[in-house]
């Protein structure tokens, strides 16, 4: 999946819980639900986030390839514990781990899948496959600004 579409997803999921929970300050939580949706590709040089960090980019690839260890549970442990020793708002930790999800979780409808079990080197994939800027991926897309479009509406009608 490209990188708009990781952001939107992460942004889909955390305005989605902001309205359901009421539970997180949705500036920021949706904010960094959209930063999670892109970190699991730091190991990417080519995706966003590893254009705008190359040389922790090609460090994370060079010690792990790409949808490896950033793609996995473990990962996803080791950022929330980082997190919960640095930030102290609830809402950065919560949406950077949401937006993690729904990355692997489209990752996962691709064709290489993810190795979220790393290190053990089972590729977790859905039986269906999107194609990285295809069609499918462009009606995820739109799906994705629908149902964020439905819970924005939702959040804004408590101001």
């Amino acid at each position: 999946m490209t990188g708009k579409t990781h952001i939107m997803a992460g942004i889909t999921a955390t305005t989605a819980i902001v309205a359901i929970t009421h539970a997180y300050q949705p500036e920021w939580f949706i904010a960094a639900g959209a930063a999670g949706g892109l970190l699991p590709d730091i190991c990417h040089s080519g995706s966003k986030i590893g254009r705008r960090f190359p040389a922790v980019s090609k460090v994370v690839n060079t010690l792990f390839g790409h949808r490896t260890f950033t793609h996995s549970l473990l990962f996803l442990a080791l950022v929330a514990f980082i997190l919960s020793k640095f930030i102290s708002n609830p809402s950065i930790t919560m949406g950077i781990l949401v937006g993690m999800v729904t990355h692997f979780i489209l990752d996962a409808a691709t064709k290489q899948g993810i190795k979220l079990l790393y290190p053990a080197k089972i590729t977790i994939r859905f039986p269906f496959a999107a194609t990285t800027g295809g069609k499918a991926e462009g009606i995820v897309l739109l799906a994705l600004t629908v149902v964020t479009l439905f819970y924005a509406n939702n959040i804004l009608a408590l101001f």
